[in-house]
């Protein structure tokens, strides 16, 4: 069974290039997570529903090539798989979501692995988990419970849609949610929405309030801000030429998650995973530029 076990909705990828035209790919936050701390040499497993369709087999083609264990996916014929296009302007990046009745939206906390879950280390979830759907809501917190009673750790990323549900809810779900996790992991932006607080230390001592033993804040280029009950520290980015964001926090999660799994503290894990999310913003897409472990090596020893 994998150490590191995501749960979430993954979705087909349509991302605007610079002709215009659109490159397929795949995405979905936390399967991103999963495939960026596979690529990192982390032992991962994901659990979804996805279609029987041409989309579904898609992800599972990716998942088998990049060593992602999906003992725990099961393809539906009742249901899609959602899709999304990315749109590039002076804004930076946009979502467009095709994802409404999706099989992932459809799970519920019958559905889950209750093996996986007892057996993994870390549990990775994310606000979009919650999201999609209540009947996900609702398994999401069914699986803390069930990593929580078996001794394994919680990973959870605010991951703030809006489109998906009303700040009122989105705040009280992901509060909730990050008040059973051991590993929070919001970015700023987020976070400021979620807590009503400006200051990154304010918006550390907020999660730390609810219970969790390591926050991570990322601060974009900034870099991320690493508290414990004990330390903090501001962990600072690495500077690259940027084309596209997209994942880049995803691969951040991804990268730290699989050092916290080998053992590193968390302030050795988020100067790596700081390096791997620069690397990923240097291609287009969720997938094809997250960095290997051997990349993130390299780029670290030329500090």
């Amino acid at each position: 069974m994998p150490d590191i076990l995501c749960f979430g909705e993954p979705l087909l990828e349509f991302n605007q290039q610079p002709d215009g035209n659109y490159l397929p790919g795949h995405g979905g936050d936390t399967s991103n997570c999963a495939i960026a701390a596979a690529r990192q040499g982390a032992s991962v497993g994901y659990f979804t529903h996805i279609g029987a369709d041409a989309f579904g087999d898609s992800f599972m083609d990716l998942w088998a090539r990049e060593g992602v264990d999906t003992s725990a996916v099961k393809q539906v014929s009742d249901a899609h798989t959602g899709i999304y296009f990315v749109t590039h302007g002076a804004d930076g990046h946009q979502f467009s979501y095709f994802r409404a009745g999706s099989a992932s939206s459809k799970v519920t906390s019958e559905d889950l692995p209750a093996e996986a879950l007892a057996s993994c280390k870390i549990l990775h979830v994310s606000g979009i988990s919650q999201a999609i759907s209540d009947t996900s809501a609702d398994a999401v917190f069914a699986a803390i419970d069930m990593v929580k009673k078996a001794g394994g750790k919680v990973s959870f990323d605010t991951n703030l849609r809006l489109k998906l549900w009303p700040i009122e809810r989105a705040r009280a779900v992901i509060h909730a949610g990050m008040s059973q996790c051991d590993i929070a992991l919001p970015g700023l932006d987020d976070a400021q929405h979620l807590t009503g607080l400006e200051d990154p230390d304010a918006i550390a001592d907020f999660y730390l309030a609810l219970g969790a033993s390591i926050v991570a804040l990322t601060l974009g280029a900034e870099g991320t801000l690493v508290a414990t009950a004990d330390e903090r520290r501001r962990i600072k980015g690495r500077r690259v030429e940027a084309v596209d964001a997209t994942a880049a926090g995803d691969t951040f999660d991804g990268a730290f998650l699989s050092r916290i799994a080998a053992g590193d503290d968390p302030f050795e894990a988020a100067r790596y995973a700081n390096a791997a999310a620069a690397l990923s913003t240097q291609g287009y897409g969720a997938v094809a530029p997250m960095p290997t472990k051997d990349a993130v090596q390299a780029f670290l020893a030329d500090e």
